[in-house]
Order: C-alpha cells, then structure tokens, then sequence
C-alpha cells in the first residue's frame, strides 16, 4: 500500500502552500543523493518526497487527492507516481526549490556542482478522453491521434558557448552574509545547454517539427470521471539531449442511458406493473458486464432494493467491484379502461389491499442508511 504523501512529508492536511514547500524541501535536502551516495532506500524517499511535493503543492492535485487518494493519479503509468519518477523528473521540476543547498549549480550528473550536463524536459501535452460506463467498469484500450513536437530530421546542436553546456549560469553576490551564490537559467539556451548548429528550414527557432502520432493508452477500469493519467515521454520533445514531456489525460465519463453511478456502485431503477408486483416476476435487466436475469417474489413491494454482489464497478486498487443497486418501482397506470376502474373500486375495502407493513419492513431511510452501510 503506498504511503500517505502528508506522512510523507510530515504535514497535516490544513498545511499551508509555504509549509508544504519547507517540508519537501526538508526532505529532500535530508535524503539528497548527493548526501546519501549509493544508498537506496534514501534515493527511493528522495523520490516519494517529490511525489508527494508535485500532487500537495498543485492545487488541483491536492483537492483530488484529499477527495480519492492515491487512486486519483494511479493507472496508465501514474499521474505523478514517484516510482515512475526518475532524476531527470525532479531536478527539472524541483531543482530550484533547493536555492544554493548543494552549491546552486544543480545536483549530481544534473547540473554544474558535479560538471555533468543538465537534461531539460520538454513541455506536457493534456487531451480529454471521454469513456463510457462499459469502458470504466471493464477498462479499455484507446488510440489517440496526438500532434506533438519532435526534433527535425537532420537538425544538429552544439554545446553552449554561455553556459558551457551546462543550462545554468552562476552568479556571485556580496551581500552582508557574505558571498552568495545564485544559479540562473542561461537565458541564450533557455536551460538546454546546447544552441542549434544547422536546422532544416520547415523546423523552428528551436529545431523541432509538428507530427502526428497514434499513441496508444491502457486505461485500467475503475477510473473516475476528472481523474488525469500519465503516459511517459508522449509529449513535446525537448532540444538537444532533453527527455520528451509527458501526455496528460484526463477521463471524462460520459452518462450512461439508464445506469447511474455513485463510486464503485451502480443503481438501476426497475418498474414493474401491479400485476408483476403481486404475481412475482423474472426480469433480465442490463449491467456493465452483460444482461443477467433476476426473481421478484410475489407481493414485493415498491421501494425493494435488490442488491447484486460484485455487478458495479471494479475497485482501481483491486480490492473486488462495487453493487449493482436494483430500486424496484410498482408502477401505476395514469389512465383505467371502464372494468379496470370497477375491479379497484371492488378492491378498496378489501383488507387484502389495505397497507399492512410488517416490523421487518424497513422505511426509506432506513433503506438509504443500508445503501450506504
């Protein structure tokens, strides 16, 4: 079971955005491999800390993560799941929240502290995918035509004469704690640490290319509607040596016909006529998996709520599926022919018909309080 990210990083839910960033930064200072060379389990913290950082300290995320957990950004790859997060991920995304922690020119083969290169990330591409009842219930497999930014064929770049490669440039301050040392974006190669040597002339200032791709993605079922998914290094390339971006997808459930979802159950309101109500009655009704057939007993009264075990949705943790709920519902006639009306006329006095709840008959909000139970 994965980790809480507020235990994580050791805040509440009511911390403040600011707290929230002295935390992670806490955190990843205390673990840095920089600090911990060759031990795993600290570069696997350092990873969990910036993946608790990225969902907490988004708005969005964190509103979707206090409503559903880590459910809300598992599947197709996770939606910021640290262990699908490498180096490249967080030092991109995070390396300045760290100011001059370790030397402000980057940590590890990222950037100047160590002489390495530093890798950028090319920018996120989001679409929308909208998903049927039947989809989310038994997961599906979608092919999506995404126009995305790759590196020009025959486009060739060259170190940065500015920045050496390296995408930062440092600047030394004297200040009355002393000398202070800062690390900026190198403004002439925008972070890439490489400038353009020669470019074919459909590509732009940056060498890349506008191309259509099929990219294919695996939605597991139980996905909710506004829920965002992750399929890695499917958006805009980056120049030079960067990784690709990643493409962001967001579900949206379509309603379905006569179905109605709330979590991992379903309800599904049945009607039924006087005479099927008294008589009892098979009816095969429609689920997410298949038609199945069901038993009314004779006399069932409106308001029964059948439940069938394992017919909603399935969990997206794989703890089992949710119920369907069946609301069986007598239905009354608007209108009677001349015979009908006297037949009911005849039935008013009759006790047979006057209402005669049982003690075992649960009232309705007793009903609604089982449902929920």
């Amino acid at each position: 079971m994965k980790k809480d990210f507020y235990e994580i990083l050791g805040i509440t839910k009511s911390a403040t955005p600011e707290e929230i960033k002295k935390a992670y930064r806490k955190k990843a200072i205390e673990f840095h491999p920089d600090k911990n060379p060759g031990n795993k389990e600290a570069e696997e913290n350092f990873k969990l800390a910036a993946e608790a950082y990225e969902v907490l300290s988004d708005p969005d995320k964190k509103a979707r993560y206090d409503q559903y957990g880590h459910q809300a950004f598992d599947g197709a790859g996770g939606f910021g799941g640290g262990h699908h997060m490498n180096m490249d991920d967080i030092f991109s995304q995070f390396g300045d929240i760290f100011g001059s922690a370790f030397g402000g020119g980057g940590f590890g083969g990222f950037g100047g502290s160590s002489g390495g290169q530093r890798r950028v990330k090319g920018s996120n591409l989001r679409i929308k995918v909208k998903l049927t009842l039947e989809e989310i219930a038994n997961g599906v497999e979608k092919k999506v035509k995404v126009k995305r930014k790759i590196q020009a064929p025959g486009v060739k770049y060259k170190t940065c004469p500015t920045c050496n490669g390296q995408g930062q440039v440092l600047k030394v301050t004297n200040t009355i704690l002393g000398r202070m040392q800062t690390a900026t974006t190198c403004h002439v190669c925008g972070g890439a640490g490489q400038t353009i040597e020669s470019k074919p002339n459909n590509a732009d200032a940056y060498g890349m290319i506008l191309e259509d791709e099929t990219v294919s993605i695996k939605i597991p079922a139980g996905v909710v509607d506004g829920m965002q998914l992750k399929v890695t290094g499917k958006g805009n390339d980056a120049p030079g040596n960067g990784v690709a971006g990643d493409l962001i997808v967001a579900v949206e459930e379509l309603e379905h016909d006569f179905l109605k979802r709330e979590g991992e159950n379903l309800h599904f309101d049945l009607y039924i006529s006087f005479a099927e109500a008294a008589l009892g009655v098979s009816k095969e009704i429609d689920t997410v998996n298949g038609k199945v057939r069901i038993k009314l007993e004779e006399g069932i009264q409106s308001g029964k709520i059948l439940r069938l075990k394992g017919k909603g949705i399935p969990s997206l943790n794989s703890y089992g599926s949710g119920d369907l709920l069946v609301h069986v519902n007598v239905w009354t006639p608007k209108t009677l022919t001349k015979e009908q009306r006297q037949f009911f006329e005849k039935s008013l006095n009759d006790a047979n018909f006057i209402p005669n709840p049982e003690k075992s008959d649960k009232s309705f909000f007793e009903k609604v309080k089982d449902m929920f139970s």
